[in-house]
């Protein structure tokens, strides 16, 4: 038995050494500085109550569907779809007032965050990036070789304008990019702060409005005059169509046209191409969802802010930040309880920089609301 045994772990070294020299052969020309990062990622759950990926509790309006269903039906699938997704960029053209050749649409805006930084960002390029924020702009800047200038927010999570210049104009960056609506934090930038970056940089000003229809100053009327000013839009929030994955962005039509050698070709199918364009020419029939979202935003606010052992941040998207601070409870046995004993799934965000202790959970629907915030006040009044 014993000789059986030294035999397999004998081989059992030898499958490992020759795995080892497979995976190194297979990894040989993937630059170091890629090996080294972590990838984007998420940990599947199936929850009863699910808020932790800021997608709206509301799905497309019925009369929307049909719409939509009907264009789907007459349209021959065993064919690509348009090499320019015309009907998607014209909607997005009348809703916005933005000229169609500034417009590159994409299978949701992170698809577009990559194209623009493909372009911008190469070795001994600087980005400045305000963090903590969403981790795919530090991520795909050093897939691309650039460098991350990271600018700290202030001590309540909003960003520090003066820090945010200064690193542009010592670094020379390339790019800033800002996240306003910010997530995972809430906090948003004004006017005359997003102007002041713009200005008095000259970098280009790369803004993610991911969450902007919830709150915030939205920056749309800024483009004009101004090339170095990028903006980013999303359908999976307010649009309520993340299952779709659509985006979109607005820029000079000198800089999309560079923007648009780095999105692969038919890059939008024509599911998404006839969801997208119908939903932004009836985003009228989606204002209550949003107003609804905004409400059950401003009710968590509210009212988490009445529960003893948590703080609140102020937020202008659709989910709300909060750090544990009880010491009789972590912030993992909170996420935990609330998950195994309730049934309701939030974020972990406590890894990100600044952000120990820290759960984001996003407005549901009024029921939803209701059952995270009786959960939340039941955990913490047992844990006082």
């Amino acid at each position: 038995m014993k000789i059986e045994t030294k035999q397999k772990q004998m081989t059992d070294v030898r499958n490992t050494a020759s795995n080892q020299a497979e995976i190194e052969s297979a990894l040989r020309w993937v630059k170091p500085s890629v090996r080294s990062l972590g990838a984007y990622t998420l940990r599947p759950y199936e929850p009863r109550i699910k808020l932790n990926q800021n997608e709206s509790p509301y799905d497309v309006p019925d009369e929307l569907k049909r719409r939509i269903a009907e264009r789907l039906a007459d349209r021959p699938w065993n064919r690509y779809p348009p090499f320019i997704a015309s009907n998607f960029i014209s909607a997005v053209s009348e809703a916005t007032g933005w000229p169609e050749d500034g417009i590159l649409v994409a299978n949701g805006s992170n698809e577009l965050i990559q194209a623009v930084l493909a372009v911008t960002v190469g070795a001994g390029a600087t980005v400045v990036i305000p963090e903590p924020t969403f981790t795919l702009y530090r991520l795909m800047t050093e897939v691309h070789a650039g460098t991350v200038a990271s600018v700290a927010l202030t001590e309540d999570l909003r960003f520090n304008v003066d820090a945010i210049v200064r690193a542009a104009r010592e670094r020379d960056a390339a790019v800033v990019v800002l996240c306003t609506p910010n997530n995972p934090t809430g906090g948003w930038l004004a006017e005359d702060e997003i102007l002041r970056i713009h200005d008095d940089t000259g970098a280009l000003i790369l803004l993610d409005q991911a969450y902007v229809e919830f709150g915030g100053f939205d920056a749309t009327p800024l483009l004009e005059g101004r090339p170095r000013l990028v903006v980013l839009r999303t359908f999976s929030k307010a649009m309520s169509l993340a299952g779709l994955r659509a985006g979109y962005m607005l820029a000079h039509p000198a800089l999309a046209a560079e923007v648009h050698k780095a999105k692969l070709p038919y890059n939008i199918n024509f599911f998404t191409e006839v969801a997208a364009a119908e939903v932004l020419r009836g985003r009228a029939l989606l204002a209550d969802s949003v107003e609804k979202v905004r409400a059950e935003r401003d009710r968590l606010l509210r009212e988490m802010r009445e529960v003893p052992g948590i703080r609140v941040y102020d937020s202008a998207a659709n989910f709300v930040l909060f750090r544990v601070r009880s010491p009789r409870i972590t912030h993992t046995r909170l996420f935990e309880r609330l998950l195994d004993e309730h049934g309701i799934l939030v974020r972990d965000v406590s890894k990100y920089a600044m952000l120990d202790g820290c759960l984001r959970v996003n407005a549901g629907t009024p029921e939803e609301t209701g059952a995270f915030l009786d959960a939340l006040r039941t955990i913490m009044s047992e844990a006082a």
